[in-house]
């Protein structure tokens, strides 16, 4: 449990904060450090986290040996809808003869296959901050006892393996298990930043890999269509989910060059009103927009009142098509859409959009979106 009870308000709602693998890792392995250079059992064991929160811990599955102890800590993720909550994470901490700390990963811990991640390729995935937790505890754990000789801690996760296919793991070519992660220690309940930091992770990736152009896409409808509408493999897309705002900041930073934004007509209309987060919680614009751009391109008053009574966009543009107003609706929409995309990119680069349906398909585009699609295809 942690060692003092501490939450966020979300939405109203009071939410209990968690722990992250890395902080598992780093409780484990001093555990077992103490163990063995004490010899006594140890059940609990006390960090401090990065964020400055201490955490007090049930120490399990504990095997003492002459050289070596192995034991565990249990991942709780406090009211976080994590894949890896209740996950036991493990330590194995040997004397070496040589001066110094090693850590390194074992079963159910992934290795990293491709470049641009937190870790270079053939390493285990134990992110920098873990790592410097598992350093920083066991060197505590050496001058407390006075051991001048070296550890090795490796660090695995039983039943990893499974849990990673829920991850984004298999999509960054990390094989093998989960990653051990955590920048600050503590995991905030359905944490914006992660999702976010998640996404950053993604597109740092296909950037060290040498990509100049990007295609995005919100979710599982963009990755349908670019399969079955585009015809091209929807894994070279990243997944922005509502964070469009945010991951066009990414792009920017990361240096490349152009970005296409694919996705269907619900979500990519909110940015012609300028909403770059397309959650819900932050307004639902759709109708609006739409009826704003079919009544500047002629709709008739009755027909806008129609428009804004739809409960769905297809419903929506059934109504442009039975007055032929679709194509000219559309295209005044994608031509804000790319004008809310080039501000936020601020000159630094290129972008463009797509935009579908469920119901009708291809729907409009941006003047630049089809240059943008052959550019990160024949890259």
């Amino acid at each position: 449990m942690i060692h003092v009870e501490n939450y966020i308000v979300k939405d109203g709602k009071k939410l209990r904060m968690g722990y992250t693998t890395g902080s598992c890792a780093a409780a484990a392995a001093k555990a077992a450090a103490f163990m063995l250079l004490t010899g006594r059992r140890k059940e609990k064991i006390r960090i401090d986290t990065p964020k400055g929160i201490a955490l007090n811990l049930d120490v399990l599955e504990i095997r003492m040996g002459e050289n070596s102890v192995s034991c565990a800590i249990r991942k709780d993720s406090g009211d976080d809808p994590d894949a890896t909550r209740g996950a036991l994470v493990f330590a194995r901490v040997t004397r070496t003869e040589t001066p110094g700390i090693v850590i390194d990963g074992g079963k159910g811990v992934g290795r990293v296959t491709k470049p641009g991640l937190d870790q270079p390729v053939g390493a285990a995935a134990i992110n920098s901050v873990p790592r410097r937790m598992i350093r920083e505890n066991l060197e505590e754990v050496c001058g407390l006892t006075d051991y001048r000789g070296g550890l090795s801690a490796v660090i695995s996760v039983p039943d990893g393996e499974r849990l990673a296919e829920k991850t984004f793991n298999p999509r960054l070519g990390i094989v093998g298990g989960i990653s051990i992660l955590g920048t600050t220690g503590i995991v905030e309940p359905m944490s914006e930043q992660a999702l976010v930091d998640t996404i950053r992770v993604e597109l740092r990736q296909r950037r060290e890999n040498g990509a100049d152009y990007i295609l995005l896409t919100p979710g599982n409808y963009g990755a349908d269509y670019i399969r079955e509408g585009i015809e091209i493999d929807p894994e070279i897309a990243v997944l922005t989910s509502n964070y469009i705002g945010d991951s066009l900041d990414l792009c920017r930073e990361l240096g490349f060059r152009g970005a296409l934004l694919i996705g269907h007509i619900g979500k990519l209309v909110k940015i012609a009103g300028g909403m770059l987060n397309t959650h819900s919680k932050y307004g639902d614009c759709r109708m609006e927009i739409l009826a704003a751009h079919a009544g500047a391109c002629g709709l008739p008053a009755g027909k806008i009142a129609q428009m804004l009574d739809c409960a769905t966009c297809d419903d929506a543009i059934r109504i442009l098509k039975e007055n032929s107003l679709c194509e000219q609706t559309l295209e005044r929409i994608s031509d804000r859409i790319s004008f809310i995309m080039d501000h936020r990119a601020a000159g630094a680069m290129e972008t463009g959009a797509i935009l579908f349906s469920k119901e009708y398909g291809f729907l409009s585009e941006t003047k630049n979106a089809r240059s943008l699609l052959k550019q990160i295809t024949e890259e």
